[in-house]
């Protein structure tokens, strides 16, 4: 990323920072009791798009049950019913040629199923979480409902193209 000229360091620092802690009641990691909640909550949300993923069962547990440095998965429960999911993984970069950082890490966000929070405060919460866990950056498509709450979070636009490629 980059600073806007009209953007200082110290003003930049201010304007991006996140809370230390997240005020979601109910909020926990993904654990595999989980996978057939999350499957129908994801097939739920999923199923108002005209191109989307469909996942089995088993393939929700494989990509969504959390493992550390690969995949971080959280839910939301509320009066022991599991109401909102999401997701993001880690895809670390090497920092050539810096004495100091060797390794960037990114969060990509994965899925976002918002149903007791909005888009925005589930997308922040994510944003939170990474960084507890040591993030440097956080990246989102601008596909399914995400564009949306773009500007609300303050997240900027990036200098790539993106082409999708369907199959099957």
């Amino acid at each position: 990323t980059y600073l806007r000229p009209q953007l200082n360091l110290a003003r930049a620092k201010k304007l991006f920072n996140l809370p230390n802690e997240v005020q979601v009641q109910g909020l926990r990691q993904m654990e595999k009791k989980d996978v057939d909640t999350v499957y129908e909550l994801l097939e739920a949300y999923l199923s108002k798009f005209k191109i989307r993923a469909h996942y089995t069962k088993e393939e929700v547990e494989h990509w969504f049950v959390p493992r550390k440095d690969i995949v971080y998965s959280y839910v939301i429960e509320t009066e022991g019913k599991v109401t909102d999911f999401f997701s993001f993984y880690l895809l670390p970069s090497s920092i050539l040629k810096h004495d100091t950082h060797k390794k960037l890490f990114a969060a990509y966000s994965f899925f976002n199923v918002a149903n007791s929070l909005s888009l925005k405060d589930l997308l922040k919460t994510a944003l939170i979480l990474a960084k507890k866990e040591g993030f440097d950056v956080f990246n989102a498509l601008d596909i399914m409902d995400n564009e949306s709450v773009f500007s609300n979070l303050l997240f900027s636009k990036g200098d790539g193209s993106l082409k999708y490629y369907l199959f099957n």
